[in-house]
């Protein structure tokens, strides 16, 4: 495989990754909003900041979840696109 295909297969399974990681992550937070931001609260203030908009929240988190999730789709989608093998 040459440096090109080998680039390019690197990026779609990041991509890939990416896909799996936004639809599980929105999957949880769509159906356990209050476990889920719990599990995330943190000490650290910049990790904390990114979970702190849901805390006592779960509607929020629950629609941030369903977006996760249609946003993991719609780039799976384009990768399948792009290569339909």
């Amino acid at each position: 495989m040459d440096k090109s295909k080998a680039l390019d297969l690197g990026i779609r399974r990041s991509a890939e990754m990416a896909a799996v990681f936004m639809i599980g992550d929105g999957l949880l937070g769509l159906l356990q909003p209050r476990r889920h931001v719990a599990l995330w609260r943190s000490d650290v203030p910049a990790v904390d900041a990114l979970v702190r908009p849901f805390a006592e929240r779960p509607g929020r988190r629950r629609a941030y979840g369903a977006l996760q999730i249609v946003a993991g789709i719609a780039l799976a989608s384009a990768l399948k696109r792009r290569h339909p093998r």
